[in-house]
């Protein structure tokens, strides 16, 4: 008979033959070990299965083969073991074997086995069998696995290497946070389409800062950690607890997200006692989630929240050693700088007859000054820009800028007049507006035909009403693909409108304070090469 198969000495109502039953009788041992959920066989020295019990016999062949094998190679091990040595109290052969994890055919099932010595039988020759004990360990090897990933996710998305980090502005820092979410967001919960919303807690809106696999139009839906009237996300941001809709055709609380989706799993982004946003994970089956499901997400989810913390750290300490530093600087040469001033002004005095050496001492102070008003525009930090004297002089149409339209938004009235005066001073033809909300009202006004079109929008990220992200969204709404160039101060994303925007086509973003040549190349490089028709005329 082949190894796994039941031969004549099979005895199949259950009981086990030859071997030491429960004192309460054979009838009772079948019963046993037919309703157990663990699987029993006994395989003789020619690795043939003589027993098993029902739950055993229900197995593949494939499988009841390698249980024969491997119970068979334990026995081969005991006599190999016996031959070798001289046996005494210390030296005995193994008792058992494993456990052993063996798998089905397709993988998709997982067992334990484990061998030991059938006490009935003789201890080593040709009449020794092993008893074998089968376990399905499917689940506890998919909770192991779960467990482990999700440790190693935990410390990959906090994982910092410092070389790397230190050459990376936040836009790169927060792309690489992103590939590692959705890559562990697949491996963990096997499902690609999801995304990640933050609390604004100047708007109070939960903004997308991740997505993958959903369709754009859920940004258009304004969704607020309210339990009532924000669908599934809002109720998990306001309560803090997690979510598994399990058919979205019978929930109230769902809202349209993955065309198709059946079924949902929402958790919480908490870090410490607060709730700094969701992750929404949806599937086009339906119950495609399980209690296990959740309890990964979640600590997932918590793992996002600590990343997604220590980078906004990092940003907010870059911002604030730049602008220290800036300033120690500042402090530092003044004192040099004001000791040249007194110089120059000595030799003014012994050398005023002559007009050359005059015309050098004019321009040591003019240096002076210059060196002066250019600490003054580093040390101001994101509240300026620099090489604006070098750009100002040039007042020269510039043959890619001149005639285009631009629409320049900052809330900094210096930074959007030197914009604005550099660009027109190149012949372009610019409207600066002070804030978000007049950006997108200019923009509208250009999709109803009342405004002529934009062909390159220049934004601000960080503004009082509107932020960068929703300037881009709505050029992207009203005018297609007109070029966004982003600003902000330092790298400062509070709102994560980088990410957001590149994931749909953003052309550049500027870390203030930038050198104004610098805004002129990425608006060279943004604007379409001409030919077509020319922008109308303002009127």
């Amino acid at each position: 008979m082949q190894a796994g198969g039941n031969n004549l000495e099979d005895d199949q109502s259950g009981g086990l033959r030859g071997v030491t039953e429960p004192s309460g009788g054979g009838d009772e041992a079948a019963t046993i070990l037919a309703a157990i959920d663990v699987g029993y066989c006994v395989v003789d020295f020619q690795g043939r299965m003589v027993w098993s019990n029902r739950w055993a016999r229900g197995l593949e062949d494939g499988v009841r083969g390698r249980i024969a094998e491997e119970c068979r190679a334990f026995l081969d091990r005991r006599a190999a073991h016996a031959s070798r040595r001289a046996l005494g109290p210390e030296d005995r052969p193994p008792e058992s074997w494993g456990p052993l994890e063996l798998s089905r055919g397709d993988g998709a099932v997982f067992y334990e086995l484990t061998c030991v010595r059938d006490p009935s039988s003789e201890a080593i020759g040709a009449n020794a069998r092993a008893i074998g004990t089968i376990r399905d360990i499917t689940g506890a090897r998919r909770t192991r696995i779960q467990r482990e990933t999700l440790a190693k996710a935990g410390e990959e998305l906090v994982r910092l290497d410092r070389e790397a980090i230190r050459k990376m502005n936040a836009h790169e820092r927060l792309k690489v946070l992103e590939s590692k979410i959705i890559a562990y967001n697949h491996d963990l919960l096997h499902f690609d389409h999801f995304v990640v919303r933050l609390l604004n807690e100047k708007t109070g809106k939960l903004e997308i800062v991740f997505s993958s696999g959903l369709p754009p139009e859920i940004d258009d839906l304004d969704i607020f950690p309210e339990a009532e009237n924000n669908g599934i996300s809002g109720w998990v941001a306001a309560t803090g607890q997690s979510y598994i809709c399990r058919d979205v055709s019978a929930d109230e609380k769902f809202l349209p997200g993955l065309s198709g989706a059946k079924s949902s799993l929402t958790v919480p982004l908490r870090l410490h006692d607060r709730v700094l946003g969701i992750m929404d994970v949806e599937s086009q089956q339906a119950c495609a989630f399980s209690e296990e499901d959740r309890a990964s997400a979640e600590v997932f989810a918590r793992h996002i929240a600590i990343a997604l913390h220590m980078l906004d750290l990092l940003v907010a300490e870059r911002s604030t050693t730049n602008e220290a530093v800036s300033q120690r600087v500042g402090s530092e040469v003044s004192e040099p700088l004001q000791d040249i001033v007194r110089e120059a002004e000595w030799l003014d005095k012994i050398a005023s007859s002559d007009p050359e050496v005059q015309r050098h001492i004019d321009r040591i102070k003019m240096d002076v000054d210059a060196i002066r008003r250019r600490m003054t525009e580093v040390t101001s930090g994101p509240q300026t820009l620099l090489g604006v004297e070098e750009a100002m002089a040039h007042r020269a149409p510039d043959p890619a800028i001149a005639d285009r339209w631009i629409l320049v938004a900052d809330d900094e009235p210096k930074i959007r007049r030197v914009i604005g005066d550099v660009l027109r001073n190149r012949g372009a033809k610019v409207v600066v507006v002070d804030n978000g909300a007049a950006a997108i009202e200019y923009l509208e006004a250009c999709q109803r035909g009342e405004y002529p079109p934009f062909e390159l929008v220049v934004s601000d990220i960080k503004m009082p009403d509107r932020n960068g992200y929703e300037v881009f969204s709505a050029t992207r709404r009203c005018l297609g693909n007109v070029p966004v160039i982003l600003m902000t101060g330092f790298g400062y994303d509070p709102h994560h409108s980088i990410v957001r925007a590149s994931q749909e086509g953003q052309r550049a973003v500027l870390f203030k304070p930038f050198q104004i040549e610098k805004l002129l190349e990425e608006v060279r490089a943004a604007l379409p090469q001409r030919g077509g028709e020319s922008p109308p005329a303002q009127g």
